[in-house]
């Protein structure tokens, strides 16, 4: 099916066939021919690198040309950024796209003014919960990776905020983009939805598994070289040798990084000059934003041409590691399986170096289907591979026929809602209410009635849940009951507003009321103590320190379990260890000081900080709309967590360019505010940052001048938070 013949204006012919997409690949003209282009429901579940993207730009082009407005949501930041990229093409069309990933608590009506808008699960949720009025004018609404309905953590958001959006605009059009799952006609079914299921790939993917020297695939063997004694670095070499680049997936942040450092010598000598000064310069960037050991190994990783990705790193690192990829001088990342949910990157051969995962309830266990088949699915570049290869490793016969029954012929699971706990409907069911999509209990279920939970399981069961979540939400002032009409409080409303878990704000409300001093350590752990914080990993060489703090600092805590509580007393151990890394934050600690000292990583020492901010943003508006103590301390420390300061360089920290190492730089040198700054010479403040930044901090407090020559330019350092973040986006 050609471009051209598409119910489609002629602008946007002209810029796809000027982009080079003459002829659509067959999935895309299924789903075109089952009313793609008449605005009909569909779900697509098709391989990676099918074309699904494309389907949804077809459809939102098609609606916002004809007055409309399209609303793209995606379960990952990142991948928001990367689609709005992709979309800011449009512009020559003229079309307007925004992307919202922000703040919970703000309306974002500004957004309103553009055609498509690109938003996380969790942003749009906020967006229905803040009542933000250009929802309602949106007229197609696509679902990227909508198989995520499956995930205890996202699921239910993503499904509730599905339900709301067709409530609230019945004609508008659903497109689910989905990988290949077992069930995805109960899916489209749900939906209202055609449904267009395909295997096909525009690079063919060869899946197999190597065993003894041998790749062995579904109807063909190929033979690997063997130069080294591991497997996986013999087929990264070999794929460098035919001209193409690798992947490797690992379970753990460790693997990964240790493979990357193992294969590093045999890549090195594989790369060409121009590989070579190309990659020098990407470690040079990767050593000027961060001073940790992980991002030194890294660096020296990246000039022999490999590099690691884990959500240890920053993501101004992993943007580095994914840029020098795509630009063919990386020639292997070493993964953890972060990098399969959605980021576009692939390579010609994709290596599943572990199919093993570790639970704490089972010990190590093999990953799902579908988790292999998205990993699988990033190999093969199209356009750029002449076909792609996904190989697993076998250590003898009986496990190469295991993995062949397991995963190369098996097909995906299903996929299953995950809202019917307490846990995951508590905040829907009160954000449901204070929104007006329900009045009564009777309402209540009938809008559940159309969330997949209910269409798979007939709401059985969900009955008692809802009563158990209404008892909790009146109990703790969030609701009211006027005969039959459940009407959400002011503290109710603030409470969905604000995005936060119920029970985390009755947690917070419990424990200003009953707290005596307010101290940091008393602010950070009530932070620390609720559900919607990622709490850290308790290491046997912890245990003694924590509980030594304890003892120490007993009289700081709200409450202090019994020691003879095991499981509870070492959850309360565990959010202390995160308050202490946050107190360690905001004293200005050397982010690799706290690497080592509590086992992270800088990019989770970044995510730490900011959930925390966001919930201390919480605490601040909680205590002010409650009139308990706390407002004030809660706000100084929201500010702290946001820069990881002291107080006193909080009016530094509010001009741009100036993290908190200058900011404390400066202030030692006498300059303690923009005043201060205001009376410098440029000359003073060029020799203690830098004379680029000097420039930048002059024109932000109103001074123009020029840079003096004498001086050598200097790279900026990036500020260690840029921009608020939320709950969810980790």
């Amino acid at each position: 099916m050609k471009i051209e013949s598409l119910d489609l204006p002629d602008e946007i012919k002209r810029f796809y066939e000027n982009s080079g997409i003459l002829e659509l690949y067959p999935p895309q003209a299924e789903a075109v021919e089952k009313g793609l282009l008449e605005g009909k429901n569909l779900l697509a579940a098709i391989p990676t690198a099918s074309g699904k993207t494309l389907l949804a730009e077809l459809a939102m082009l098609k609606s916002v040309l004809a007055g409309g407005k399209a609303l793209y949501i995606v379960p990952l930041r990142a991948l928001a950024s990367e689609k709005f990229r992709r979309f800011q093409e449009f512009s020559e069309l003229g079309l307007r796209v925004g992307i919202s990933t922000g703040d919970y608590d703000r309306r974002d009506e500004g957004l309103g003014i553009n055609d498509i808008i690109v938003a996380t699960s969790e942003k749009t949720d906020s967006l229905l919960r803040n009542e933000t009025t250009w929802m309602q004018e949106i007229s197609v609404v696509v679902a990227d990776e909508v198989h995520l309905i499956d995930s205890a953590d996202r699921g239910p958001t993503l499904e509730i905020t599905l339900a709301k959006l067709r409530k609230m605009n019945p004609s508008c059009q659903i497109l689910a983009l989905s990988a290949t799952v077992g069930n995805a006609d109960e899916l489209a079914a749900w939906l209202d939805a055609e449904l267009v299921v395909s295997e096909w790939r525009p690079t063919e993917l060869m899946e197999g598994v190597l065993f003894n020297g041998t790749f062995f695939c579904r109807d063909r063997e190929k033979p690997v070289e063997q130069p080294t004694k591991d497997e996986a670095i013999n087929l990264v070499l070999d794929t460098i040798k035919e001209g193409g680049q690798c992947l490797v997936f690992e379970s753990s942040r460790k693997n990964c990084m240790g493979f990357a450092k193992k294969a590093a010598s045999a890549v090195k000598k594989t790369l060409s000059a121009e590989d070579r000064e190309a990659l020098a310069g990407i470690a040079d960037e990767i050593l000027e934003d961060s001073e940790t050991d992980t991002s030194s190994v890294l660096a020296t990783c990246v000039r022999s041409g490999t590099a690691f990705h884990h959500a240890g790193l920053t993501s101004p690192l992993r943007e580095l590691v994914e840029s020098g990829f795509r630009e063919g001088h990386i020639k292997l990342i070493s993964s953890t399986p972060t990098l399969a949910a959605g980021l576009n990157l692939p390579a010609r051969r994709v290596v599943i170096r572990s199919y093993r995962r570790y639970s704490s309830e089972a010990g190590m266990q093999p990953i799902p289907v579908l988790e292999y088949k998205q990993m699988a699915g990033r190999a093969g570049r199209p356009r750029l591979d002449p076909y792609g290869e996904a190989v697993l490793l076998a250590k003898s016969y009986e496990e190469l026929v295991f993995l062949f029954e397991k995963y190369i012929e098996a097909g995906a699971e299903d996929i299953w809602s995950k809202l019917g706990t307490e846990n995951a409907l508590r905040t829907h069911v009160l954000s449901t209410i204070s929104n007006g999509f329900a009045r009564t209990k009777e309402e209540l279920m009938d809008f559940l009635e159309a969330t997949f939970f209910a269409f798979q399981y007939s709401n059985f069961g969900i009955s008692t849940v809802v009563d158990e979540c209404l008892n909790f939400l009146r109990q703790e002032g969030m609701l009211e009951k006027d005969h039959d009409v459940l009407i959400s409080t002011v503290f109710g409303k603030l409470v969905s507003r604000l995005y936060i878990d119920p029970l985390s704000a009755a947690l917070i409300a419990k424990g200003l009321r009953e707290a005596g001093t307010l101290t940091e350590l008393t602010l950070l752990h009530l932070v620390c103590s609720t559900p919607d914080m990622r709490l850290m990993y308790m290491r046997s060489q912890d245990y003694q320190e924590v509980n030594d703090y304890v003892m120490a600092h007993a009289g700081e805590f709200s409450k202090v379990p019994s020691p003879f509580n095991i499981v509870e007393y070492e959850w309360f151990l565990s959010e202390v260890k995160t308050s202490l890394l946050l107190m360690d934050w905001i004293h200005e600690k050397p982010e690799n000081e706290l690497c080592l000292k509590f086992g992270t990583g800088e990019g989770d020492i970044h995510a730490t900080a900011d959930i925390a901010e966001w919930i201390m943003h919480v605490t601040t508006q909680l205590a002010r709309l409650l009139d308990l103590k706390g407002a004030k301390e809660a706000a100084e420390l929201e500010k702290r967590i946001h820069y990881g300061a002291g107080p006193e360089l909080m009016d530094l920290l509010d001009i741009r360019s100036i993290g908190r190492v200058r900011a404390r730089k400066l202030y030692e040198a006498g300059f303690k505010s923009t005043a201060e700054l205001a009376g410098a010479s440029l000359e003073q403040i060029a020799a203690l940052v830098g004379p680029k930044i000097a420039e930048r901090i002059f024109k932000q407090i109103g001074k123009r001048v020029g840079v003096p020559e004498a001086f050598d330019t200097e790279p900026l350092e990036k500020s260690s938070l840029e921009g608020q973040r939320t709950i969810s986006d980790y």
